[in-house]
Parts: structure tokens; C-alpha cells; sequence
């Protein structure tokens, strides 16, 4: 089958590369559920000789892994060596991590630092609260920014004409579903300074999110999440004025222009 290509944002896609992304992509999405070819072929619209070819090549390389029986498929080993390479190399994830720690101390609770990607905000860099363990760590995983501090705050920097149309997939019961929901929350995130996810992402916890305005508009953000039955008005408090002086920190650290390589 020859390699086709199509007009993509004025630049020509080369189809078989295309396709391969979108299968690791499929196959990232699907954590430990592994998958079986028809699946792939059906999902992506690719005929099942092609699918196959593709994972065999994949696998061949470390990008994908198979079972013993060669049935069902998963995302590969080098999915993950590829992932720390861009955490290792990120100097603004190496600038922010101190300040991760040093917020981690004061506060005893969970502190992440995210990246908007689409309608998604990636974690990049966690330090876990001692008080309250995840079984899995968020680093490398995704939220749709509606539902997450980290995601509200980098949408209330950004105009509300850019903000994705709705509704939005339902993540609790307190979850933002509609647009207009959304908005009025970012106009006061935007108003406040800072945004806070009362168990609109995870039942049971609360999050501070605060953007890192060293990009226009920000990229990153910082936020802290605490279980609801430790968190106190006094916590709170104690908590966002902890944080506005790490982000200060982590800003005054990484100024904008500062000659390092800006990626998009």
C-alpha cells in the first residue's frame, strides 16, 4: 500500500506515520486494558493485514508489547524510556522540581505540576503527601483540563472564546458539564487568582491550582490537593498562601526569555 499523504495545516502528513502515532495513542489510552487486532483495525479504520504489519513492526522495536499468545496487544517499554527522556530533558520541569519539595514540606500534602496539552493537562512532576499515598503515580497521565485545578487555571488564562465547547464528560457528581458552568468558574478563578477543584475531578479531594505566567498565556501550572476531611478554613488559607510564594519563586526562577529553547 503506498505511503499517502494529505494536507495538514498547510503542511503535507505522511499517512503511515500518522497512523502509527494514532495507534500508540489508542494503546496509551488503554492503561492495562489490552486490546486484540480487529479492535485496532476497527478503531483506527485500518484493514487488518495493515494493523498487523504495523504492530509487528512496532513490537519488533519495544514500542509495543504481546501476550504469549500473540492476541492481544499493549503499549511497549519504549513508550516509557521516551516519556523520562522528555521529563529529563524539560528545563523547566528541572527548575521547578526544588520548589515542588519545598511546598511538599510545608504543606504535608500532595503537590503536582501539569502542562495544558489540547483539551488535556499532562502531569509532569509530582511530590506525594505522606498522609495520603495514590496506589498509582499521576506523572504521565492526563485530565481534561475542565474538571482539574491544574486545568482551570491555565484555561482562565486564556480568553473564554477559546475555551473548548461543551458538554464535558462528568468525572464526579461536581463536575463543570456544561460551558456556561465553566466560564462563570474561570471568571472567578481569574477574579481570585487562583483556581480550586472541590471534588470536581476526584471525590473526596480538593485542589489549588495556579498557572506559572512564565509563558503568555501559561503552559504550566502548579497545584495542591488535600483530602476534604483534612481541610480546614485555616488550611486553606495556609495553603494558597504557600503556594502564591512558590509560584513566585518557581517564576522569578525560569524568566521569560531567558535563552533556553521555547518547544510548541
Amino acid at each position: 500500500m503506498p505511503d499517502t499523504t494529505r494536507e495538514a495545516g498547510g503542511v503535507r502528513e505522511v499517512k503511515s506515520a500518522a497512523r502509527t502515532v494514532e495507534l500508540l495513542e489508542v494503546l496509551a489510552a488503554r492503561g492495562d486494558r489490552p486490546v486484540r487486532l480487529q479492535e485496532l483495525a476497527d478503531e483506527l479504520g485500518v484493514p487488518r493485514s495493515s494493523m498487523y504489519a504495523l504492530l509487528q513492526t512496532l513490537i519488533s522495536r519495544g514500542w509495543v508489547r504481546t501476550d504469549l499468545t500473540g492476541s492481544l496487544y499493549g503499549i511497549g517499554i519504549h513508550a516509557l524510556l521516551t516519556g523520562t527522556s522528555y521529563l529529563d530533558s524539560d528545563p523547566r520541569v528541572r527548575a521547578v522540581r526544588p520548589y515542588l519539595d519545598e511546598a511538599s514540606e510545608a504543606l504535608g500534602e500532595t503537590i503536582h505540576m501539569g502542562r495544558l496539552d489540547g483539551r488535556d493537562v499532562a502531569y509532569l512532576a509530582t511530590r506525594e503527601s505522606h498522609e495520603y499515598l495514590r496506589t498509582i503515580s499521576r506523572v504521565g497521565r492526563r485530565l481534561p483540563a475542565h474538571v482539574g485545578a491544574l486545568g482551570k487555571a491555565l484555561l482562565a488564562e486564556r480568553p473564554d472564546e477559546e475555551v473548548p465547547e461543551g458538554p464535558y464528560e462528568a468525572m464526579t457528581p461536581n463536575t463543570h458539564t456544561t460551558r456556561e458552568a465553566l466560564l462563570a468558574d474561570l471568571a472567578e478563578i481569574r477574579e481570585r487568582g487562583h483556581a480550586v477543584d472541590r471534588e470536581e475531578g476526584v471525590t473526596g479531594l480538593v485542589g489549588f491550582g495556579f498557572a506559572l505566567r512564565y509563558d503568555n498565556p501559561a503552559q504550566d501550572a502548579l497545584s495542591c490537593s488535600v483530602p476534604v476531611a483534612r481541610l480546614t478554613p485555616e488550611h486553606e488559607e495556609r495553603i494558597v498562601t504557600v503556594m502564591r510564594e512558590i509560584r513566585a519563586k518557581t517564576e522569578a526562577a525560569i524568566p521569560t526569555g531567558n535563552g533556553s529553547a521555547h518547544w510548541r
